[in-house]
């Protein structure tokens, strides 16, 4: 076939033909791979004939109307913005009534709110004084034809407030109540500490989606099964109202259960957490079912599963089949199952009666979420609890099963090859279809930000070009060999601000790594705020950003879970890590004389800003000793630095606050190190308890505002 064809077809689809590599080279996307990125997207792209045939139908005169129209309401007037539209898609010439069905599209609303739906009339746009945010229905009429399709009008997300706040893998922070695993409880106990008695606004976690509810439970809050609904595994049994009404010797037997996973202090593990949480779970399924019930309680539970509807029966139908097949993975069940539309699935007795229980842990999941957030708002932090969304969901997911007709099959989520992946990433994670999206108005989206929000004071957006591009790799293909797919970056943001603006929430990106420079104005136009991570603000020539030159819209914190802690970075930890894992791509000395060179001109510049008594040279050659003694000072400028950034957030770790030196993740591995199983330690190792955080700080003052 004619590459030009194949690449014009490619590029009416948003798929990339070429693109500027690490390097700065330009890369051309081979034919094979833009024909299997295509055909996943619905375009048969398989013989030369079938490229010409896509190029006419693209050619063709379709619907007169795309299936969403998306203003700003910060572009100007809502009014003028929709006609400028309408004429872009109609033509200036053609004249046209105009009418607007208002909230006609809202889904999930906010406890109490009073949303229209789709019984509200049509009204002549031009005659309202201006269109609020939000979804509605645009009705358009020109001689003799009527077409219909949906507004988005996309506000700037909530002005966050300046604040600092903690943020943690939750399950890493245990306390003496905790069944081996931080839980919603210890969120919320952390919430109400941080803010009450240091000033905290916020608390950050990590994704709290739901895992397998079947052994081997993942230990990636990454990977997970569902970005829809939480993982059982974060509950408090205590804070269930029916443990307290269990029998004695229940209680006795679960209490015995508790005690062996809290008295266990090496690496964490989910699988007997899940197990012994799993029989709690059921005895007080069993007590709530068949007992007699508090005033209230069926008929709260009736409404949560009204609420959360189909997607809450999908999900839950998921864990019951999943149960019964001993895998998660839909793919291996007998056909007559892995279709969750097929006649009699959700039908089943026994699937029913099971997924009824995961329905039930997903209500009392919703009640220690609200629980949570309540506590931190009572401690008077002006955000609360901020919420972390994964960028995708494995292959054979509870997602993927449900949300099949908008995902694109044989296709994963990756990375090119960069700097320090020379092979490119495969995420293994199934995109979403950006055409499939779009036409159904973004409904599993914005239904999935929506659940996340519904208890939360903001989110974090794993992976921010998830709005805007993603590395799409075939499957059989090496991560080198994928290409971009671009989504609609205008209707993605505009569906996270409307969320943002219905639950007041906050909204950040992370936009770290190889990110286009545009979808950073378009975040900042949006109110969405970026992420600063000290390690990596430098300016042009290399050197440390001083304070005046970082972002005010920002996330500020001094690195991630993907990075060291700052005692174990200072000290050299993760080179020494990479060296014994294969990781490093190009000598170890090279990496140890780079690292050296980097952390002494981030320490020349703590020390001009009068933040470190003690001189550069004198802490580098401590640190070349494997002297500890200038750690806890380092630890506390770096912070202190922070704080006169313009930045508007502000997160310290809690690994940084106690002087832990493990990394929570290494990329680039999977069985060679305990990703995501670190207990919160302090610097020697000893576990650090909730209860004990203040005592266990390396500096009392460790804290924006308290130098």
């Amino acid at each position: 076939m004619a590459d030009e064809e194949l690449i014009r077809l490619a590029g009416l689809h948003g798929v990339a033909a070429r693109y500027t590599d690490w390097r700065g080279r330009e890369v051309a996307v081979s034919p094979d791979t833009l024909a299997a990125v295509l055909g996943a997207l619905g375009v048969d792209a398989s013989t030369p004939g079938a490229v010409r045939d896509g190029l006419e139908r693209a050619g063709e005169p379709g619907r007169a109307l795309p299936p969403n129209i998306v203003v700003r309401r910060e572009a100007g007037p809502v009014t003028g913005l929709v006609l400028a539209e309408l004429r872009r898609h109609l033509g200036s010439g053609e004249d046209a009534e105009v009418d607007v069905r208002q909230g006609a599209e809202e889904v999930l609303s906010p406890p109490g709110a009073d949303v229209p739906g789709a019984e509200r009339p049509f009204e002549p746009l031009v005659g309202l004084a201006d269109v609020p945010s939000g979804w509605h229905r645009l009705r358009v009429r020109r001689g003799g034809r009527t077409d219909e399709t949906r507004l988005l009008v996309a506000p700037v997300a909530p002005a966050p407030p300046r604040a600092w706040g903690f943020t943690a893998q939750l399950y890493s922070v245990r306390s003496r109540g905790s069944w081996g695993l931080g839980d919603l409880r210890d969120l919320a106990d952390l919430a109400a500490w941080s803010g009450r008695e240091l000033g905290a606004g916020f608390v950050l976690v990590n994704p709290l989606h739901a895992t397998e509810p079947v052994p081997p439970v993942g230990s990636s809050p990454y990977s997970p099964m569902s970005r829809r609904f939480p993982s059982p595994l974060y509950l408090r049994v205590e804070d269930m109202p029916e443990y307290a009404l269990l029998p004695a010797r229940d209680r006795e037997r679960l209490a015995a259960l508790a005690g062996g996973l809290r008295a266990h202090d090496g690496l964490l593990d989910r699988d007997a957490v899940w197990a012994a949480k799993l029989e709690a779970f059921e005895a007080m399924y069993r007590l709530w079912r068949e007992g007699p019930r508090r005033e209230g309680d069926g008929s709260g539970y009736e409404e949560f599963r009204r609420r959360e509807g189909a997607a809450l029966d999908g999900y839950a139908t998921w864990c019951a089949i999943s149960e019964e097949q001993g895998t998660v993975d839909w793919r291996r069940w007998p056909p007559s199952v892995q279709d969750p539309g097929a006649p009699g699935v959700a039908d089943t007795p026994r699937y029913r009666s099971r997924a009824d229980f995961h329905a039930w842990l997903q209500w009392r999941l919703d009640g220690q979420l609200a629980a949570a957030q309540r506590a931190a708002r009572d401690a008077g932090m002006p955000v609360g609890v901020v919420h972390d969304l994964a960028v995708g969901i494995p292959h054979g997911s509870a997602d993927a099963w449900m949300y099949r007709d908008v995902l694109a099959p044989g296709m994963s989520v990756g990375a090119p090859p960069d700097e320090f992946n020379q092979r490119g990433q495969d995420w293994g994670q199934q995109p979403w279809r950006p055409d499939a999206m779009a036409r159904d108005g973004y409904r599993p989206f914005r239904e999935m930000v929506a659940a996340v929000l519904r208890h939360a004071g903001g989110i974090r957006l794993d992976h921010a070009m998830q709005v805007s591009r993603l590395w799409w790799v075939p499957e059989g293909a090496s991560p080198a060999e994928g290409t971009y797919v671009r989504y609609d970056r205008d209707a993605l943001l505009g569906c996270l601000t409307r969320e943002a603006e219905r639950f007041g929430a906050v909204v950040v990106g992370e936009d770290l790594g190889t990110v286009e420079p545009e979808i950073r104005e378009a975040m900042a136009r949006r109110g969405v705020l970026g992420t600063s991570l000290l390690w990596f603000e430098r300016d042009a020539e290399g050197r440390p950003k001083p304070p005046d030159q970082w972002r005010e819209l920002s996330l500020a914190t001094v690195g991630t879970h993907d990075m060291p802690p700052i005692t174990g970075f200072v000290h050299g930890d993760h080179i020494a890590l990479r060296d014994r894992l294969g990781l490093l791509t190009r000598p170890r000395a090279e990496e140890e004389d780079d690292h050296r060179r980097q952390l002494a001109d981030w320490l020349a510049l703590l020390h001009d800003e009068g933040l470190l008594s003690a001189s550069p040279s004198e802490i580098m050659r401590a640190l070349a000793d494997g002297s500890t003694a200038y750690d806890a000072q380092v630890v506390t400028a770096l912070h202190a630095f922070l704080d006169r950034t313009p930045a508007r957030l502000k997160g310290i770790s809690l690994a940084d606050a106690v002087g832990e030196r493990r990394t929570q993740n290494q990329p680039g591995t999977t069985d060679e190190y305990p990703n995501w199983r670190i207990p919160l330690a302090d610097a020697d190792g000893r576990p650090v308890l909730l209860e004990d955080l203040g005592a266990a700080f390396v500096d009392p003052n460790l804290r924006p505002g308290r130098r």
